[in-house]
């Protein structure tokens, strides 16, 4: 499904790349197209206790967001890199799309920032940002800076970001190229443009001394300086600097505009002259007096430098001259809050030197293709605790439902009956110490329900024309998975899901006695939710009909297609077979044709290819070979197996050597949603078809 974007993700490739220029720049342009945009860091450097991110605080401040700092990133890089020793990427990426969603439900465009690689553990920043831009679903600009770099380096390492950030299926809509040579400017843009699409938009930003340049309070923070004086004047930057280690009148040819003195604390006449330079007209002004050594102004030489009516800022380092001049000369400099005027500078440079009119429009009409399987679980996840239906477990003895009750119970997602003895499933739940409180849960025993008389004769009525008399109705009843589909029926419940120890014939045919198919359908079908590395796929039938004909063939793809569209997913189906177009003959393959024939004869809205083997239908360049002309080819997202045994093999093929999760069966065309599950499922695939099931509910 295309859904209109509202997010742009800022991603870099490596440290000291100028990124808050374009963050300041963008968040400055998108406020004036947008009433609301939230900010997010997903993953943030290490902070000291009662600290906060700098880039967080200074987007905050700055543009006065309604946002907490919590709640503007998921992860320090300590935690991921903890996580990751740990094998829990999984939750990483799962974190980071339940705190990105939070802050995309309260604005209008969110502006998200990648990983700033510093410090350790920055080697693989760069696949983990293209990961959650993937999972997040928005669009990438992709910044790099050409400080020490070859020309060919510089393009060259931009266009394999590029071709990095596109195999994962992320959209780039910009690359820019930050801190080049003005004089480089045109050249690095046309470079980029050779081997660039058209659709990509390239930048470059010359390189600005005035960011470069550290401020006062930087400098203290370094040095673990002590302010003496002007600290009012904090952010002032220091342009250039220069050691005042010898005589005055020597010394003050040498001071600069914005310039730094350093110089011994002891060196009154360079202090002094230093002031005195500065507020003359025939000397540049100053940004700051750095004293060394420890050494302090006397009494006296304080007394006269308070009386002066412009004070810089004048700070006292515990270290030697040669040592405070080298560790001032390493300072990466920083853009925070505070510091209005690098702020300002920021905006102006991005607003100067980037394209903004063609990437506004972009980032306005770009939509997303498809969509990944964690958002695909976040999206289910967030639709059923919307409306939350009440489900039936009839299996409530088992492990895997118990654990799995326990899961749903603390997301909130949905109301659980148990079926079975209150007292064996209270010590199941002790026994395995889940932390289950059984008080949050129904538990029914079925034959000592109050309703099971009145279920029984419920059954006697619909099923006494198959010869089903009062006495055998009981006797049904007294089974788990007549009473659970009876709940439904009458409901008591809104879905079922069973499976986990029966057979599906055992799941399913209470079902199709008494719940039945719906009006507009003739046949019970399946499709699994395939959810793969990139993307989530639909495969049916892999789970009920054997051998279905032309007819039901068609009817499935259609169920399917149905099915698709309700869990956001928009169906471009390929009937499956041993050859594709015209070329196969054979009455398996005139099955598959005949069922598409019928198909665009029933639903000519629909898109659909058929028939058409597998490696047609998911890779562009074999399908645009055999299938020119299609708008399916290549691009199938609902596939449909001739017969059960190539669809349950196959799923069960791809799910166990992609590693891809399997969510279903799914069964569809009921008139109340009975799921069956695998009798080897996990207690995450129970999980995701109560899930599943909650949403088909809700659309009934």
């Amino acid at each position: 499904m295309k859904v209109t974007n509202k997010a742009i993700y800022i991603a870099t490739m490596e440290p000291n790349s100028g990124k808050s220029i374009i963050s300041l720049g963008l968040m400055q342009l998108l406020l004036g197209k947008a009433a609301k945009v939230g900010y997010f860091r997903p993953i943030i450097d290490d902070i000291k206790p009662g600290e906060i991110d700098n880039h967080i605080n200074t987007i905050i401040t700055y543009f006065n967001l309604d946002l907490k700092f919590e709640d503007a990133y998921a992860f320090t890089r300590s935690e991921v890199i903890k996580m990751k020793n740990e094998d829990k990427e999984d939750q990483i990426i799962g974190r980071i799309i339940d705190k990105f969603k939070a802050i995309e439900d309260r604005y209008d465009f969110v502006l998200v920032e990648g990983t700033s690689f510093d410090g350790e553990g920055h080697i693989m920043e760069f696949d983990t940002n293209i990961l959650i831009a993937k999972n997040l679903g928005v669009p990438a600009i992709i910044l790099a800076s050409g400080v020490g770099k070859s020309l060919d380096e510089f393009v060259g390492n931009l266009h394999m970001a590029y071709d990095s950030f596109k195999d994962k299926g992320v959209e780039v809509l910009s690359v820019i190229a930050n801190k080049v040579e003005p004089q480089n400017q045109a050249l690095i843009i046309a470079e980029l443009e050779k081997d660039l699409p058209s659709s990509v938009i390239a930048n470059a930003i010359p390189l600005n001394p005035v960011l470069a340049h550290p401020s006062i309070k930087e400098i203290v923070e370094v040095l673990d300086a002590e302010i003496l004086f002007g600290e009012a004047h904090i952010n002032n930057q220091a342009g250039t600097f220069s050691v005042g280690a010898m005589q005055l009148r020597n010394y003050l040819t040498h001071i600069k505009e914005n310039g730094l003195v350093i110089t011994p604390g002891d060196r009154a006449d360079i202090i002094l002259g230093a002031l005195q330079a500065h507020i003359s007209e025939n000397y540049p002004t100053i940004s700051g007096i750095v004293l060394t050594g420890g050494l302090k102004p006397e009494d006296s030489i304080n007394k006269l430098i308070e009386g002066l009516s412009d004070i810089v800022p004048i700070i006292s380092a515990k270290e030697g001259t040669f040592s405070v001049a080298n560790q001032i000369g390493t300072i990466k400099s920083q853009i925070y809050a505070e510091n209005t005027q690098k702020i300002s500078v920021s905006i102006k440079d991005f607003e100067k030197y980037v394209k903004v009119d063609e990437l506004i429009e972009r980032l306005i009409t770009f939509k997303t293709n498809g969509i990944t399987p964690r958002m695909f679980q976040y999206n289910l996840l967030k639709r059923a605790k919307s409306n939350k239906k009440h489900i039936v477990l009839p299996e409530g003895l088992d492990e895997r439902i118990l654990k799995a009750t326990k899961q749903l119970i603390d997301v909130n997602a949905v109301t659980i009956t148990l079926l079975g003895d209150r007292k064996q499933i209270e010590e199941k739940v002790i026994a395995l110490d889940l932390g289950l409180d059984l008080n949050n849960v129904n538990i029914i025993n079925p034959v000592k329900s109050e309703k099971f008389n009145e279920y029984a004769e419920t059954l006697f009525e619909l099923r006494k024309h198959k010869n089903v008399n009062l006495a055998m109705a009981k006797d049904l009843m007294e089974d788990v998975s007549y009473f659970g589909t009876m709940m439904v029926h009458k409901g008591d419940a809104d879905g079922m899901v069973s499976g986990a120890v029966h057979t599906t014939q055992h799941t399913i045919l209470p079902a199709l006695q008494f719940i039945k198919t719906r009006p507009e359908t003739s046949i019970v079908s399946s499709v699994f939710f395939m959810c793969l590395e990139d993307r989530v796929s639909v495969y049916g039938d892999c789970a009920i009909n054997p051998n279905p004909n032309s007819e039901q063939l068609a009817e499935i793809a259609i169920s399917s297609a149905a099915t698709s569209v309700a869990f956001g997913i928009e169906p471009k189906i390929a009937m499956l077979s041993y050859s594709s177009g015209t070329s196969g003959v054979g009455e398996d393959v005139e099955r598959v044709r005949e069922a598409t024939r019928i198909i665009k004869e029933k639903r000519p809205d629909l898109k659909v290819e058929g028939p058409i083997q597998y490696d047609a239908a998911v890779d562009l360049k074999v399908g645009q070979s055999k299938l020119p002309n299609s708008e399916v080819a290549g691009q199938a997202n609902v596939f449909i197996f001739p017969d059960l045994n190539t669809g349950n093999n196959t799923y069960k093929a791809v799910q166990r050597e992609t590693k891809a999760l399997a969510i279903g069966p799914i069964i569809q065309g009921l008139n109340k949603p009975v799921n069956d599950l695998s009798r080897g499922c996990t207690t995450d695939d129970i999980f995701n078809t109560v899930i599943v099931t909650v949403i088909q509910a809700q659309g009934l």
